[in-house]
């Protein structure tokens, strides 16, 4: 019983700190919008035609081997957004280098 009550004593800070991305559409939202979405919901994937991005805030959630850059984003009004906290593939991080 103790060994079954401290398995989940140290399992639910990890289980409460991963977090569910939330998808949204960039030509349904402004440019204040999406920013206030991913201030908000923390991890959210943003649409943008076929493919979309991946955002985190604050940015220390990235994955391993990702690194942080901003992305140019066309919202509703056809207006140029520059959104930071978007999470990409980094060819130079180590854990990018391993052999697998």
């Amino acid at each position: 019983m103790k060994s079954t009550v401290l398995a989940v004593a140290l399992l639910f800070p990890s289980a409460a700190l991963a977090v569910e991305a939330v998808e949204v559409n960039a030509r349904d939202h402004s440019c204040e919008e999406l920013a206030q979405i991913i201030r908000k919901d923390k991890a959210v994937f943003v649409r943008m035609g076929f493919g979309g991005r991946s955002f985190r805030y604050p940015p220390a959630r990235c994955n391993l081997g990702d690194k942080y850059d901003t992305a140019r984003v066309r919202d509703a009004n056809g207006k140029l957004c520059l959104l930071d906290y978007e999470c990409v593939y980094d060819p130079q991080s180590f854990y990018n280098r391993i052999p697998k």
